[in-house]
């Protein structure tokens, strides 16, 4: 495993939210500005990000090792469903919901393809990628249930359907399992808006953190949700995938992915849709400096146990 790699990762998403963070407090930034931001990474940079992110070509070498990875991902999210039901019975509705979101979604779907790559090379990133099918598929319909107030089955079916992130879901299974491919300047438009995606949102993180007091960012709550997301889920994972006898490099990735920290979308999520955006941003920002150590220290054991 290459931990200069993911150590160099974690420090580039950290610059980015203190850019993001700068420019909130010399106040290029508003309220307003927020929202718009919000508005351009969940209707544009991150569904052209899904798309690029599915357009890859299946090895049938490995098809099985796959299928296997994929069905550990639908167990790990179902699992962490069931933890966020009952591990945040006590919170006002507004917190509960940031907690539940992020307990089931974390930050894989930004971080999880290079920082698989840079601990298990080629191999770990196609892994992350299969990993991730189920991942943005529940992400962008069951999961906005957890901020929408919509209660009817057909409409948050529609909701979901319509969303942009879960069209970008659909367009890449589609190049997926077909021949069809991006090419031309379709592939570099797109490329080049998926290429901004983790930027903007960590810009975000940071503007929604310049009304933050810092000396709040470590309270009970945060570090309750720190616990659940970076060692009790990740725990779990490897101790199953350990007396399973899964395949280090398809476990090892699969204890990293779930070991991430939480979700940028949270934060632009809550604030998109009234939820408590200042407490999503402090965890993601504080389970995210911890992950700079907790996910390489997972991924590592699962190797050499």
């Amino acid at each position: 495993m290459d931990f200069s790699h993911l150590l160099e990762m974690q420090c580039m998403l950290m610059s980015l939210m203190i850019v993001g963070y700068i420019i909130d407090r010399i106040g290029m930034i508003d309220v307003n500005g927020r929202k718009m931001l919000t508005d351009i990474v969940v209707g544009v940079t991150l569904p052209c990000n899904i798309v690029n992110s599915f357009d890859i070509e299946l090895d049938m070498a490995v098809v099985m090792s796959g299928i296997q990875i994929i069905i550990i991902a639908i167990v790990i999210l179902s699992g962490s469903m069931l933890f966020g039901k009952f591990l945040y019975r006590g919170y006002h509705d507004s917190k509960k919901k940031v907690l539940e979101y992020s307990t089931v979604f974390s930050n894989a779907g930004i971080l999880g393809n290079p920082v698989a790559e840079g601990a298990f090379g080629s191999m770990g990133l196609l892994y992350a990628s299969l990993y991730l099918i189920p991942v943005r598929i529940l992400l962008w319909s069951f999961g906005l249930t957890y901020f929408t107030d919509e209660t009817s089955t057909k409409g948050l079916l529609k909701k979901a359907l319509t969303h942009p992130c879960i069209i970008a879901v659909f367009i890449g299974l589609v190049l997926m399992f077909t021949p069809l491919t991006l090419t031309g300047f379709v592939q570099r438009t797109v490329g080049s808006i998926a290429a901004a995606n983790t930027a903007l949102s960590m810009f975000l993180v940071g503007a929604i953190l310049g009304s933050v007091k810092w000396r709040e960012m470590v309270d009970k709550d945060t570090v309750y949700y720190c616990f659940v997301r970076l060692f009790l889920i990740p725990g779990i994972v490897l101790v199953c995938l350990w007396i399973a006898g899964v395949d280090k490099v398809v476990g090892g990735t699969a204890v990293l992915m779930s070991a991430m920290p939480a979700a940028v979308v949270t934060a632009a999520l809550a604030l998109k849709y009234g939820r408590d955006a200042d407490f999503a941003a402090k965890i993601v920002v504080l389970s995210t400096i911890l992950s700079v150590v907790t996910a390489p220290a997972w991924g590592f054991l699962f190797t050499v146990l």
